[in-house]
């Protein structure tokens, strides 16, 4: 009987080691788009999983093609999470017409992705990475510019300088000019990588950028305010399978711990230090997050 007995207690803790080495460890897929602010904002989701919950991250960042990659491979399940732009969502995955008040475009990005990919975007991390014109400081304060408007009555005196098919594009130079009614003592077309060499070198006086670039700190360049919303909101935020969500329920107050945290300035600072300092995007995610209290 005893005999019998130890046999049925063996079976039970073989039986129970079996089922638990037989669980699927929690894991999630976390990608990201080839450039350095992409890189910190992907680490950044990776270590507020890795630090307030039990899941295990896998990292695949640098996806080259960025959103016209990583969104299928999301809809395949390959990947789970992933940080990405309003404007891009509206504009390249849903090919919508622009939505000028950012609040709209962020609640029509938000539905039609629930509705047609079963994908949740989580709230905004508080930058938006836009396009935007750029002038030195010095050049901001001789002329007293502000605001988009404000550049438009002193741009008969500045040289406007951006790369080759910003002056082709349909959304670019020429409805530009029409929104604001520019009109530079001259242009310039040069080579995207040449930008922030010429307006440092006073060739040109104003130039087209991104809104969070690192170089505008570099350049000590001064963002102006497009004051008629001519460019579209790039809001970055996280967004994440709703499969994922329901397998990991936790995981959402979790990452929503980075919304309304980063403004324009700090994404350009830990732009700056990854590009210009040379400094690990994880690095920079970690310093910021024990900055904010967030781990």
């Amino acid at each position: 009987m005893k005999r019998i007995l130890a046999g049925l207690i063996l079976t039970a803790i073989l039986l129970t080691l079996t089922a638990c080495s037989s669980q699927e460890p929690k894991t999630v897929v976390i990608a990201s788009k080839p450039h350095s602010e992409q890189y910190i904002l992907a680490e950044m989701l990776s270590l507020l999983i890795e630090n307030h919950t039990d899941i295990k991250v896998e990292k695949k960042l640098g996806i080259g093609g960025g959103t016209s990659n990583i969104h299928p491979a999301m809809l395949r399940g390959d990947f789970d999470i992933y940080p990405e732009y309003t404007g891009t969502g509206l504009l390249f995955v849903l090919k919508e017409d622009l939505i000028t008040d950012s609040d709209e475009l962020y609640k029509r990005v938000q539905d039609r992705y629930l509705e047609e990919y079963n994908i949740k975007w989580l709230g905004l991390y508080g930058f938006n990475n836009t396009y935007a014109l750029a002038v030195k400081e010095s050049t901001a304060q001789t002329y007293n510019l502000k605001t988009y408007d404000d550049l438009a009555l002193a741009s008969n005196d500045l040289v406007f300088g951006a790369e080759y098919d910003f002056f082709e594009r349909d959304d670019g130079y020429e409805a530009l000019k029409d929104a604001y009614g520019f009109e530079f003592k001259d242009t310039k077309e040069m080579d995207i990588g040449l930008k922030y060499e010429a307006i440092g070198s006073d060739e040109v006086d104003v130039i087209n950028a991104f809104s969070t670039d690192g170089l505008i700190k570099q350049y000590n360049l001064k963002v102006l305010e497009d004051n008629k919303n001519f460019f579209p909101a790039y809001q970055a935020a996280t967004l994440i399978r709703k499969e994922t969500l329901d397998k990991y329920p936790e995981l959402e107050e979790v990452l929503e711990k980075l919304t309304g945290q980063i403004s324009d300035d700090e994404m350009i600072q830990m732009n700056y230090q990854v590009e210009k300092e040379n400094m690990d995007p994880r690095d920079v995610a970690e310093q910021f997050l024990k900055a904010k209290g967030l781990i």
